[in-house]
């Protein structure tokens, strides 16, 4: 469909990256990068660095060196056995042998040059994989339920529902110029696998009686985020039904393109626009694009999650097994990436599925060979049984690669994980977040505890630190963001302080009392005053 960029009316009021949209769209970076690949990156115009997004690409930290970052889209998480053996080659060819899996399920290369990417989208492309979007303001990689098809929580099955939004919107030229980056989850499973309320729009199960029969479908939740500001989405009083989840997506969507802001990048998300318009208008004007939709069913959203399938479970399909794994901070090398493919082969249907948690599950297994299958050398690492803290640890790309951090995050929190393990047992593991930027990409604000990286004046100059946030949830009817306690942390100190902080927490919690409970019970002050405590005597430092 056309449309019309009435912003472009006003152009006095707009952000400088919208008037280099109204100039060229996103999309039209894949038709230079073929030239620039012969050219060399010195031929890359400076002004041009940001439309790479549209392509699924960041220049890495610092930008000057030439060194690109790679997302790939991976609708739902779920690869097929082709698709993760070309994603292992590509990291071993190309990236310095790492592939990371993200919060959105989508996999994250790192050291490409320009040079190389022609030859890494057609190698994508041979197995119906692709970059576009991965980044940028557009549509996102649509996060779903990674058991979708074999998920015996779920309501239904995604899968067809998820492939048919994330092909409308591929290259789309009507939806490539929305405000800034747009965040879509679609998941039918029971235990919010798929953080619904952090994301622009989710489509969450539901069930409601329809002329006397009860219909399975979806509720809408709109206008999460996370980000310096963040918001919980807020859910629309409509029932989808599946066959209307492309349509309501796409009305979704152009209220955001087309009532969006752009004169701010920092209030460019579809979370303001729902915060200042209210609930009950933004469902008027959706309803004027898509025409009447039931209200509200019943929600068939038991708990939350996290993301988090370790073990071995039964699948619907009778005499079938998955298998969850914990990929620590979700980092795998090549050779691992590869390893996970053979034997996803070898023991199942050869598919892996990426988790929010930036884990991975094996699907399709017979009960009969799970055993064999486990005991595979590479699960030493890689288990189905990690210890607490390394088992729910999350952490962004940070400092190493990223432009935008300010703090070392990834190994750094791998190690945190481990040292926490070797010091505290605990009967509940404690989901901890690390981020090197109040960008958020590792999620801290949904964490048990978050850790927020930034940089502290010191007599040596400045030095990295970390903030701490505690009590965060998605639990169904408790969501809530954690709270900021007060002080910085030193990074060389953040191990003695959380071991000490954890071992409070062991001390004074009752049997199997999970983290968000023990906040909610001791409060707040209780927490600060001993984080107070920890940091003037340093206790066990």
């Amino acid at each position: 469909m056309a449309y019309t960029k009435a912003w472009a009316e006003d152009t006095g009021k707009l952000n400088k990256m919208e008037l280099l949209k109204l100039e060229k769209d996103g999309l039209d970076i894949l038709q230079d990068i073929d030239k620039y690949a012969r050219e060399g990156f010195a031929s890359i115009p400076t002004d041009q660095w940001d439309f790479f997004k549209w392509a699924g690409l960041y220049l890495q930290k610092p930008k000057e060196a030439g060194y690109f970052m790679m997302r790939v889209n991976i609708p739902s998480g779920i690869l097929s056995n082709e698709q993760a053996v070309m994603l292992a080659r590509i990291a071993h060819d190309y990236g310095r042998g790492v592939a990371d899996i993200t919060t959105r399920q989508a996999i994250q290369f790192h050291w490409l040059q320009i040079e190389h990417i022609p030859d890494i989208f057609k190698r994508l492309e041979s197995v119906g994989l692709s970059t576009v979007g991965a980044c940028g303001d557009i549509l996102r990689t649509i996060v779903g339920n990674p058991l979708a098809g074999i998920d015996r929580d779920e309501l239904f099955d995604t899968t067809e529902i998820v492939k048919e939004v994330y092909a409308f919107f591929q290259r789309n030229y009507d939806f490539s110029n929305l405000p800034r980056k747009y965040k879509m989850s679609i998941s039918a499973n029971v235990n919010n696998a798929s953080n619904a309320q952090i994301n622009c729009i989710s489509f969450t199960p539901a069930t409601k009686e329809i002329d006397g029969a009860e219909v399975s479908g979806f509720h809408v939740y709109v206008g999460g985020g996370l980000s310096a500001k963040p918001y919980l989405a807020r859910e629309l009083d409509v029932f989808v039904r599946p066959g209307q989840v492309k349509d309501v997506a796409v009305a979704v969507t152009t209220l955001f393109r087309d009532h969006g802001y752009r004169d701010k990048r920092h209030r460019a998300r579809l979370k303001f626009l729902v915060a200042d318009w209210g609930i009950e208008k933004f469902k008027d004007r959706l309803i004027e694009l898509t025409g009447e939709l039931p209200g509200k069913g019943t929600s068939r959203m038991k708990k939350w999650n996290a993301g988090y399938f370790y073990g071995v479970h039964p699948q619907k399909q009778e005499g079938l097994s998955y298998i969850g794994f914990n990929v620590p901070v979700g980092r795998l090398s090549a050779e691992e990436l590869l390893e996970l493919a053979r034997i996803s082969a070898q023991y199942g249907n050869g598919e892996i599925r990426a988790c929010n948690s930036q884990n991975i599950i094996i699907p399709n297994i017979p009960h009969h060979r799970v055993d064999s299958l486990l005991a595979e050398k590479i699960f030493e690492r890689i288990t189905v049984k990690p210890r607490n803290f390394v088992g729910y640890s999350v952490s962004c790309t940070g400092i190493e690669y990223c432009n935008l951090a300010l703090v070392e995050t990834k190994e750094r929190m791998r190690r945190l994980a481990e040292y926490l393990d070797r010091e505290v047992e605990l009967d509940v593991p404690v989901r901890i977040h690390m981020v090197g930027c109040p960008n958020a990409c590792g999620q801290r604000q949904i964490a048990d505890i978050g850790l927020q990286g930034v940089l502290q004046k010191t007599d040596q100059g400045m030095r990295e630190a970390f903030e701490i946030y505690v009590g965060g949830t998605l639990e169904p009817g408790h969501a809530k963001f954690n709270d900021k306690l007060n002080g910085r942390i030193k990074a060389e100190d953040l191990g003695p302080v959380l071991k000490q902080f954890i071992l409070f927490y062991k001390g004074c919690k009752r049997s199997q009392e999970p983290f968000f409970d023990f906040v909610n019970r001791v409060g707040i002050d209780a927490l600060q005053d001993e984080l107070d405590r920890i940091v003037e005597k340093k206790a066990g430092f």
